[in-house]
């Protein structure tokens, strides 16, 4: 990427209200007529991310430059942007003409240059002819359009939307997208978009900037998004998929529900586990067993209107989706393949818990927040700091919270088919990585337990 065409540059920015941080270390460059998706759940950080390059926040550290120019503390407006908000905020007691003409008026632009220019926008967003309706009769794509026809009138040089389709039916949320694809080729401009929705992510964006929890997890094409994901997060939330415990054996070959496939993957390593990503749609089904490497019983089918999805249990104890133009009765034995270029493999994030950790006595250690008992450890005295480890099937969330060690809620479940991946967040703010085949709901608070034969220590 040419550093030269980079508009806007956002470089390590952090923010956090209170204790909880919502941007952490944040940096993003965008080039001159970019479609940029910035895509997450709620709560991700996205939309403080963009208010704060629109000048609506402040953010704690970092720097914002358009153009080159440094604007971290400039006014919004004073900023070569403008922003459309969800809600479309149009003032109610103007028509369509006033509420798209209302920026210029304030910047005392001649009447005859008003006209055109608003005759101009409307016509972009295929609003001619409504000039003098009353806002409050438009429907909401209408409104939406009248939004952008306002953004777009300044001729910012960076249009900012966030999630501006939300409010929208299923319908005209598609139509709209079309036509902001279609606007924005028009334009020329850049634009920085906010998101939850992964679908509308992938038909919108020349660059997708997927974030959870305040950190950029990834940033690239809706190709690599959806077909390289970093991560366990990013294939989990971008599409369906398949995602479970594997090992890579050697280049090009790696293990995972009871089989040793062909991959095209390279570089991991001999004998290293690894996280195996298979879309639904790539996996070959056939009514035949014979000769395919994985077999499963059908549990579930249903028509989808393109293709039919089906819940496959394998012989081996996964369960597994796919997606197919032929459907397959409940309770066939089918064999399953898939092409080794449709394998995904990916670096695990982390192999097991590491915290830090005190030692009170030779047999109990801080840490978490809180006093766990620890098989003893030989030659230590109190204070000593030391690194805990724990494997993540070693973790025991209690339903009542009175009957674990510390207490934690639940805040992200990833199914990895023959097993569940929790993250539990403590009430000390630290993470703890949890397998288990029971099942959780987001949000549940859980007491945590970890029997004392399960905590590894090691003296710093």
């Amino acid at each position: 990427m040419n550093e030269s065409n980079f508009i806007i540059e956002l470089k390590h920015i952090s923010k956090s209200f209170g204790d909880k941080v919502v941007l952490d270390d944040v940096s993003l460059f965008v080039e001159q007529g970019e479609f940029v998706t910035i895509l997450g759940p709620s709560g991700c950080g996205k939309t403080t991310l963009l208010r704060i390059l629109a000048g609506f926040g402040m953010a704690d550290e970092g720097e914002i430059r358009i153009e080159g120019k440094e604007i971290t503390d400039t006014p919004p407006h004073l900023r070569p942007l403008n922003t459309v908000f969800q809600r479309y905020a149009l003032f109610p007691h103007l028509n369509v003409y006033d509420n798209v003409a209302f920026g210029l008026k304030l910047k005392g632009v001649k009447k005859d240059e008003i006209d055109e220019r608003v005759n101009k926008a409307l016509k972009m967003v295929g609003m001619t002819d409504y000039e003098w309706r009353d806002v409050n009769s438009l429907s909401g794509g209408q409104q939406q359009r009248v939004a952008i026809a306002r953004a777009i009138i300044n001729r910012p040089k960076v249009l900012l939307l966030d999630e501006p389709l939300a409010a929208l039916d299923l319908k005209m949320r598609k139509d709209m997208q079309m036509e902001l694809k279609q606007m924005h080729k028009t334009l020329g401009i850049t634009f920085v978009y906010v998101t939850h929705d992964q679908e509308e992510a992938l038909t919108l964006s020349d660059r997708i900037v997927v974030m959870n929890e305040g950190k950029v997890q990834q940033i690239g094409t809706p190709t690599d998004i959806y077909n390289e994901p970093v991560n366990s997060f990013v294939a989990d939330f971008i599409g369906e998929s398949n995602i479970m415990n594997g090992t890579m054996i050697k280049d090009k070959l790696v293990s995972f529900m009871g089989n040793e496939c062909e991959c095209v993957d390279v570089g991991f390593g001999e004998n290293v586990p690894v996280d195996v990503v298979l879309r639904p749609e790539d996996l070959i089904l056939s009514a035949k067993t014979e000769g395919f490497p994985f077999q499963g019983t059908v549990q579930s089918c249903i028509f989808k209107g393109v293709h039919y999805e089906m819940i496959i249990t394998t012989t081996t104890g996964y369960e597994i989706i796919a997606q197919n133009y032929k459907p397959f009765e409940v309770g066939t034995l089918i064999g399953i393949d898939i092409e080794p270029s449709n394998i995904q493999v990916m670096k695990k994030e982390r192999l097991f818990n590491t915290f830090e950790g005190e030692m009170i006595d030779s047999t109990h250690v801080k840490m978490l927040g809180d006093e766990f008992v620890c098989n003893a450890v030989p030659n230590v005295e109190g204070g000593e700091k030391v690194t805990v480890k724990v494997d993540f099937d070693k973790v025991d969330l209690q339903d009542n919270k009175e009957d674990g060690t510390i207490v934690g809620s639940v805040h992200f479940i990833l199914y990895k088919c023959d097993r569940y991946h929790l993250t539990v967040h403590t009430e000390d703010g630290e993470n703890i990585y949890v397998d288990t085949h029971d099942v959780w709901d987001d949000c549940d608070i859980v007491g945590v337990r970890i029997d004392p034969d399960d905590i590894q220590i090691t003296l710093e």
